[in-house]
């Protein structure tokens, strides 16, 4: 009787369907599971008469293995097609890869960090500041008083109007201060000579905002870089040749320098910086309109207002300060003839410098 029923049993394991886990899975329940048709079979051996015990038992252990067998065969082979399979199986991989491009640095970027990595090497690191600037940073403590006609240099985008918000006032009633998106980034200056004892040496790189007119000259956005050394015994002789350096680091060894008297309020005396024209090599073009040379900033040494305003012994200490649009620098290094390809994100223009990461 148990004989017939192991003949029937194996016919059952040895036909079973498997060509899913989870068929699999009821065969392992019915058969080689703690409750399964071979446990039964094991607990009934113990009613077979001893003299066929020996051979009974024979046939167990034969079906045992068959349906083990069987389980752990197609359980691998399950196993290793789910390996393989596609993740998303409705997906036509035969379609064309879709090309992944990468990026590239922005040119503004790439020169702003040029210029951070050139300064660093004399000791210059690197100030930020806000660029929504209240009016006695971003004019008054830079020699900017009330109704300057040096205002009238700079239009300027209010974000809310008031009055002088000088901080000698003592005035207890004394009107709202104005606020405004800056003009320069002098003002970080401001502030590190503020929070700083000299030596001073410092860069302030950012945006800065102005009412222009957009053009291929001009934008209402655009990007300044300054530097500011505060020390005992600086001259103008420093200023040069700081100047000097960062050029021919930036431009090349045959590019080369003059300054022009010029007026900045918060600076005395005061200079244009020329270059070569990086175009004609200072023989003259339409670009440097014939002369062979192209301004790209202005520098100076720092008033003693100034200095005094943000509490700076002007007796002891004197200083330099030079600044210039990384648009400019930019547009010179590169020699890139519309600003405004710098902020319309055509990638055709981008793309041009990929290899300069």
């Amino acid at each position: 009787m148990l004989q017939e029923t192991i003949a029937r049993v194996r016919a059952e394991i040895e036909a079973a369907d498997l060509s899913t886990a989870e068929q699999l899975d009821q065969f392992r329940i019915a058969y080689t599971g703690r409750k399964g048709q071979l446990a039964d079979l094991f607990d009934q051996l113990k009613s077979v008469e001893p003299a066929d015990r020996r051979a009974v038992g024979q046939d167990l252990n034969q079906l045992k293995q068959l349906a083990q067998a069987r389980f752990d065969e197609r359980r691998e082979q399950l196993e290793a097609g789910a390996a393989n399979a596609p993740s998303n199986p409705t997906f036509d991989y035969t379609l064309p890869p879709v090309p992944q491009a990468l990026g590239t640095r922005h040119p503004l970027s790439l020169v702003r960090e040029e210029i951070v990595r050139i300064l660093a090497r004399i000791g210059f690191n690197v100030a930020e500041g806000p660029e929504i600037e209240d009016d006695w940073h971003n004019f008054t403590a830079l020699n900017f008083p009330e109704n300057h006609p040096a205002r009238d240099m700079q239009d300027t985008f209010f974000v809310k109007s008031g009055g002088s918000d000088s901080e000698d006032s003592d005035t207890e009633a004394k009107a709202p201060a104005s606020y405004l998106l800056r003009t320069h980034t002098s003002p970080v200056q401001v502030r590190v000579m503020q929070s700083q004892k000299p030596p001073i040496r410092s860069i302030m790189p950012g945006r800065v905002y102005r009412n222009e007119a957009i053009s291929a000259r001009a934008h209402m956005m655009f990007h300044q870089v300054e530097a500011l050394f505060i020390d005992e015994n600086v001259s103008f002789a420093d200023l040069k040749q700081t100047v000097y350096y960062f050029v021919q680091e930036l431009f090349g060894d045959d590019v080369q320098v003059r300054f022009r008297p010029s007026f900045f309020p918060f600076t005395e005396p005061s200079a244009e910086i020329d270059i070569t024209c990086l175009i004609c090599k200072g023989a003259g073009c339409n670009i440097c309109k014939g002369t062979g040379w192209v301004e790209i900033g202005g520098a100076g040494m720092v008033d003693p207002a100034v200095l005094e305003q943000s509490g700076i012994d002007a007796e002891r200490y004197s200083g330099y300060a030079w600044g210039m649009g990384i648009e400019r620098i930019t547009m010179l290094k590169y020699q890139i003839k519309d600003l405004r390809l710098f902020t319309e994100n055509d990638m055709r223009f981008l793309r041009q410098f990929e290899s300069l990461i």
